[in-house]
């Protein structure tokens, strides 16, 4: 025996079948209501399809008020016909009330399904710019040497130069000291005897005498 290519599943058959039964007593209670013909058949159709657009607002987690709202309003419809088609209610002579609940169900089902369907849960909560991480591990600030700078170096040289004309040495002390200093905090650093051009631009002073510097350095 060759087993079925699809899997039966008792619970959609309960499901088919319970919406078969409530479809069915909406038409009728319709019918005996005074809508005849094919609005017999749209009043069931109206309140499944509010139920199941109440149950997908429920099913996104959004807006869940209105969602049970109108769910309630369409399981009480089809409830009240099941209950009012079980011998309760005598068909064939319907009370006005009822009548007018039937006449008015089609405005409350199109309201609510619009609603539900082309609602704005959240209009005023839009997404804002997602803020930047901040970095857990601050990076190490870079330590600056403790050098004069070139324009105390300049202050020094002409200083020296105002003080002692007739040096024999053409680098003023104060400033061979400053340079040595220079030096000293480069090699420390990089490993290497600094250059003339290096030493130059740290100092401020003219080639030459950076070149004299670098010769009394050396």
């Amino acid at each position: 025996m060759r087993a079925l290519p699809v899997r039966v599943d008792a619970v959609l058959v309960q499901a088919l079948i319970a919406a078969a039964l409530s479809f069915a007593h909406l038409h009728d209670l319709a019918s005996a209501a005074g809508q005849h013909g094919w609005k017999a058949w749209a009043y069931p159709v109206s309140v499944d399809l509010l139920m199941v657009a109440a149950w997908r607002r429920l099913r996104s987690g959004e807006a869940k008020a209105a969602g049970w709202c109108w769910f309630l309003v369409a399981l009480t419809a089809s409830l009240g016909a099941n209950v009012a088609t079980a011998g309760l209610l005598d068909l064939d002579d319907v009370p006005a009330w009822l009548r007018i609940l039937v006449a008015g169900w089609p405005a409350v089902a199109f309201l609510g399904g619009t609603l539900l369907a082309h609602g704005s849960p959240n209009p005023d909560q839009a997404p804002g710019p997602m803020p930047e991480p901040s970095s857990t591990a601050a990076a190490p600030e870079p330590i600056a040497p403790e050098v004069e700078p070139p324009s105390t170096a300049a202050e020094l040289l002409a200083n020296e130069a105002e003080s002692a004309p007739s040096s024999p040495s053409p680098v003023p002390p104060a400033l061979a000291a400053l340079a040595r200093k220079v030096a000293d905090e480069h090699r420390a650093r990089t490993g290497t005897p600094i250059d003339t051009s290096t030493l130059r631009a740290r100092l401020g002073v003219p080639m030459p005498l950076a070149e004299a510097i670098a010769t009394q350095l050396n």
